[in-house]
């Protein structure tokens, strides 16, 4: 057990340096960030003052074992716009991504599991095959173009909601169903094809030949069997939600690190850039390693499987 938690901790690592790494190169080669923040008929004095500021003076290995080493002593450094501390604007906008990824995710579970459970005991009927066409076109449906849809019938036509915000808890509504029902395809889909793989093995047959209730059998033998592709999924969905809560923050003025994000990368912000993508690819590295071991309680074979191949 130790070996195991040394191994994930060992992956988590090295998936946050291999994001630091990549996110570093990137944004320097994307030009110098001082050019972008002050205009050019300045003095030169002041413009070397300024790359001095943040370290941009020195070379680009020196610039890159400095970064690593603030890392490792916990300072992320400073934003190019307010000068404060990047981990203090990121920590200020991370409770609201919370609770939207949260919210989605609970919309996409909710809506997409029970829809996937509706199209296999319906199988080739109207049901599933409408069932299905919503999940493929939720799936298929971009988000921002989704959430401008919602933003004009919700808050332009019926003026139900408000567009953009934190205000309230209205102004979840929109963002989180935006979120979540672009996953619940890929729930219902998922579900649908476990089920429905269950529904035809051995087992079933022989716990109604037995004469348990349909609805026993369904709940006792058959969900608990498809639980482990479904948290399979909830680990792919949760960078689903990361990468996709970019584009729904951006288009709902949801102040989230996801809306942080785009308006650093366009103004060559590079604290708060790599911060965010670096916290990012952690944060998915853990969600992935915790999945792993809830899929190791909930299968014990897979475990070992994987015990013997390492």
């Amino acid at each position: 057990m130790a070996q195991k938690l040394l191994n994930r901790a060992v992956r988590i690592i090295l998936t946050g340096w291999a994001a630091a790494t990549f996110v570093f190169i990137m944004l320097r080669l994307a030009g110098d960030p001082v050019a972008a923040l002050i205009p050019n008929d300045l003095p030169q004095d002041i413009i070397d003052t300024y790359r001095a500021r943040f370290g941009l003076d020195q070379s680009l290995f020196q610039q890159y074992l400095n970064y690593l080493w603030a890392l490792l002593r916990g300072d992320f450094g400073y934003s190019f716009r307010t000068s404060e501390p990047a981990l203090d604007l990121v920590t200020a906008r991370l409770p609201a991504t919370l609770i939207l990824t949260g919210t989605a995710l609970l919309v996409a579970v909710a809506t997409g599991v029970p829809a996937g459970i509706a199209a296999a005991l319906n199988r080739d009927t109207v049901i599933d095959r409408a069932l299905m066409g919503f999940s493929v076109f939720g799936f298929a449906m971009p988000n921002f173009f989704f959430g401008i849809l919602m933003i004009l019938l919700f808050t332009l036509n019926l003026r139900w909601l408000p567009s953009s915000g934190f205000d309230t808890a209205a102004s979840l509504i929109m963002p989180a169903l935006t979120l979540g029902l672009a996953a619940s395809g890929a729930y219902a889909r998922m579900t649908r094809s476990a089920l429905l793989e269950v529904l035809g093995l051995p087992f079933m047959e022989t716990a109604r030949a037995k004469g348990l209730r349909f609805r026993r059998v369904l709940v006792v033998h058959a969900l608990r069997a498809i639980l482990i592709p479904l948290v399979t999924l909830l680990g792919f969905s949760i960078g689903a939600m990361i990468s996709g809560a970019i584009v729904t923050e951006t288009v709902f003025g949801w102040p989230g690190i996801g809306r942080l994000l785009v308006v650093s990368v366009s103004e060559r912000d590079l604290a708060v850039v790599q911060l965010i993508v670096v916290l990012s690819a952690v944060a998915m590295a853990f969600s992935n390693a915790v999945i792993d071991t809830a899929l190791g309680i909930l299968d014990p074979r897979i475990g070992s499987a994987r015990r013997n191949v390492q």
